[in-house]
C-alpha cells in the first residue's frame, strides 16, 4: 500500500519544497539573467535608431552605458543564480539519500527485500542525484519562460505579428517537447534499473571472489556479469538514443520557430513597417530564443529522468515493512530469558527451547537453513509464520523493533568492519563500559592489536581487508562484546582462527559474559564445551538438549555434526 506523498511525484515535490528558498532565489536570479539577455538585442536596436542613425555621440554614450549596466547585472545574476541552483540540487539529493538511508536502516526492515546491495547503492547515489537536479531544472525552466515572455513582449512592441508568432509558437513547442520526453522517461527508468542490477551483481562477485576462486567458478561468474553488463549497456544505449532523438527533434523545432520569426521580421522591414533598428532587435531576439528554448529542452529531459528516478526512490521508501511495528519498550532491566514456542518458519518445524537469564547456550543445527531462520527470527528480520519468539515472556512482535535491537544483539558470521581505526570499529571514540582491555582480552583481539604497527590506533582499510580473516573475526567479536547487550547471539565467531586461539576465546567469552544471556550458534566443539547447555536441531526440530559432553556421548548425529 502506497503512502501519500511517497510515490514518484511526491518524492519530486518534497525535493523541491525542501529547497524552496534556494529554488526561489535561483529562479529569480536566473530569470533576471534571461530578461537581461533578452533586453540586449532590444537595446542594440535602440542604439541604432537613436544614436547610430542620427549620428548623435552623446546619445550613443548614454545608451552604451545602459547596455554595460545590463550586461553587468545579467552576469551577476547568472553567477549567483547558478550557485543557488547547484546548491539546491546538492542539498535536495542529500536529503533524498538521508531519507533512503533511514528507510533501509529502519529496525522494521523490508527495504532491501528482493534487492541486491548494489541496487540500493545505485538508487541512493545515481537516482538521488537525478531527483536533486530536478530543483535546478525547475529554476532553469522558470528562468527560460521569463526570457521567452520578455522576448514576446519586446517583439509585440516592435510588431504585433512577430509577438503573436512567438506567443503561439512557444506553447505548441513546449507541448511537443513534453510528448517527446515520455519515451526518454521510460528508457531512463529501464537504464537505471539495469545499471542498478549490474552494480549489485558486481558487488556480490567482488565480495565472494575468494569463494569463487576456491571452487573454480570464475568462468561462470564472468559469464554472468558479462550478460548482466551487456543488458545494462543495451539499456544505456537505448536511453542515449532516446535522449538524442529528443534533443535533436527539439532543436529542429526550435530552429523552425526562430527561422519563422526572422523571416517575418525581414519581410516587415522590407515593406517599411519596422525600422532598421527594430529589424536588428527582432533578428537578435529570434536568435536569443534559441537559448531559453534549449534550456527548456534540457529541463524537460532532466524532469523526465528525474521522474523515472523518483519512481525508483519511491519503490524503496514505500517497500512493505519486513515485520510489524510493535510498541512496547520496557523501561526496567532486561533479565534476558529467550524462548522459542512452537516456532514454524521455512526450515523450522515446531522449534521449542529456552535460554535462561545469564545462561551460555549453544545451538547446533544439522541444517544451515535452520540456523539462518533462527537468526532472522531473533533479529526480527522476519516474524515466524506460526509460534512465537519471546523475550522475558513478551513476544518479540509486541516489542518496539528499535528497543529490541538494543536488547538483543545478533552478531552475524560475516560481519563487516569499517574504514577507521581498530578502536573506532570496536567501541567508537570512547571505551566500552567494561573497559577496552577487557573486551580485547576476551575476544582474543589483544593479540591482533599487538601485531599491528599502531595497536588499537591502527587504521583499517575498507571492510577491514587489511586484516586476515581470523583477525577480522576477533575484532568483530570484540565489537559485539563491547556493546554488552542483555542478550548476545553469536553465529560461528571463530571459524577462521587457530585451535589455540579458539580455546582462549571460548574461555574469555564465558568469563566476560557471565550473568548475561549468550546464545552461540556454532558447530565448534571448543566453543560448545564451555556452554552450560546445547540444543540440537535436526531437520528443523529440537531433538535433544543437554551439556556438550553428554550429547557427544549419547548422540551419533551430534557427534557427526560437531566432531566430523
Amino acid at each position: 500500500m502506497r503512502t501519500r506523498g511517497r510515490d514518484g511525484p511526491g518524492v519530486l515535490g518534497r525535493a523541491i519544497r525542501g529547497q524552496w528558498r534556494l529554488v526561489a532565489a535561483g529562479s529569480v536570479l536566473a530569470a533576471g539573467h534571461q530578461a537581461g539577455e533578452a533586453l540586449v538585442p532590444v537595446l542594440v536596436g535602440v542604439i541604432i535608431d537613436r544614436a547610430v542613425g542620427p549620428g548623435d555621440g552623446g546619445e550613443l554614450l548614454r545608451w552604451c552605458l545602459v547596455l554595460a549596466g545590463v550586461h553587468t547585472a545579467l552576469s551577476l545574476c547568472f553567477r549567483y543564480g547558478i550557485r543557488f541552483g547547484e546548491r539546491s540540487a546538492e542539498l535536495a539529493g542529500h536529503a533524498v539519500r538521508m531519507e533512503l538511508t533511514a528507510r533501509v536502516l529502519h529496525p522494521r526492515g523490508g527495504a532491501g527485500t528482493g534487492r541486491l546491495p548494489g541496487e540500493l547503492t545505485n538508487v541512493a547515489t545515481s537516482d538521488a542525484q537525478r531527483v536533486g537536479r530536478v530543483t535546478m531544472a525547475v529554476s532553469a525552466a522558470l528562468a527560460a519562460l521569463t526570457g521567452l515572455v520578455v522576448s514576446a513582449v519586446a517583439l509585440l512592441r516592435v510588431s504585433l505579428p512577430l509577438g503573436l508568432l512567438v506567443l503561439v509558437g512557444v506553447p505548441v513547442l513546449l507541448g511537443l517537447t513534453h510528448l517527446l520526453g515520455r519515451p526518454l522517461q521510460r528508457r531512463s527508468a529501464a537504464e537505471q534499473e539495469r545499471a542498478a542490477h549490474a552494480s549489485g551483481v558486481a558487488a556480490d562477485l567482488v565480495a565472494g571472489l575468494r569463494v569463487l576462486k576456491g571452487v573454480g567458478a570464475e568462468p561462470a561468474a564472468v559469464a554472468r556479469y558479462r550478460h548482466t553488463s551487456r543488458g545494462a549497456l543495451t539499456a544505456t544505449v537505448r536511453a542515449a538514443r532516446a535522449e538524442a532523438w529528443h534533443d535533436g527533434a527539439v532543436l529542429a523545432m526550435t530552429g523552425l520557430v526562430i527561422a519563422l520569426v526572422a523571416l517575418a521580421g525581414g519581410r516587415l522591414a522590407a515593406r517599411g513597417q519596422i525600422s532598421v533598428g527594430e529589424l536588428v532587435a527582432a533578428v537578435g531576439l529570434a536568435q536569443f530564443l534559441l537559448g531559453p528554448l534549449q534550456v527548456l529542452a534540457w529541463a524537460n529531459a532532466e524532469l523526465a529522468q528525474g521522474r523515472a528516478s523518483a519512481a525508483r526512490v519511491a519503490s524503496v521508501l514505500t517497500a512493505p515493512w519486513g515485520v510489524g511495528s510493535g510498541g512496547l519498550a520496557p523501561a526496567g532491566p532486561v533479565p534476558g530469558r529467550v524462548r522459542f514456542r512452537a516456532v514454524h518458519h521455512d526450515a523450522l518445524h515446531g522449534v521449542d527451547f529456552e535460554a535462561a537469564p545469564g545462561e551460555l547456550l549453544g545451538v547446533v543445527a544439522t541444517d544451515q537453513a535452520a540456523t539462518g531462520d533462527l537468526l532472522r527470527c531473533l533479529t526480527r528480520d522476519t516474524d515466524p509464520r506460526a509460534g512465537t519468539v519471546e523475550l522475558d515472556g513478551v513476544p518479540l512482535t509486541s516489542l518496539d523493533p528499535a528497543w529490541l535491537h538494543g536488547a538483543v544483539l545478533v552478531a552475524a558470521h560475516d560481519a563487516d568492519l569499517f574504514e577507521g581505526t581498530v578502536r573506532e570499529n570496536i567501541a567508537g571514540t570512547a571505551d566500552p563500559g567494561r573497559g577496552l582491555d577487557a573486551v580485547l582480552a576476551a575476544s582474543g583481539a589483544d593479540e591482533v592489536c599487538r601485531s599491528l604497527p599502531d595497536g588499537a590506533a591502527t587504521h583499517l582499510t575498507e571492510r577491514g581487508r587489511s586484516l586476515s580473516g581470523g583477525q577480522r573475526q576477533r575484532v568483530a567479536l570484540a565489537r559485539a562484546l563491547a556493546a554488552d547487550p542483555p542478550v548476545l547471539v553469536l553465529h560461528d565467531p571463530t571459524t577462521a582462527v587457530d585451535p589455540v586461539t579458539e580455546a582462549r576465546v571460548a574461555h574469555g567469552l564465558r568469563a566476560f559474559r557471565a550473568g548475561r544471556t549468550t546464545i552461540l550458534l556454532t558447530g565448534s566443539p571448543t566453543l560448545l564445551a564451555v556452554t552450560d547447555r546445547v540444543v540440537l536441531l535436526d531437520r528443523g526440530t529440537v531433538t535433544d538438549q543437554a551439556p556438550h559432553a553428554e550429547l557427544v556421548t549419547r548422540r551419533h548425529d551430534y557427534r557427526t555434526a560437531v566432531l566430523a
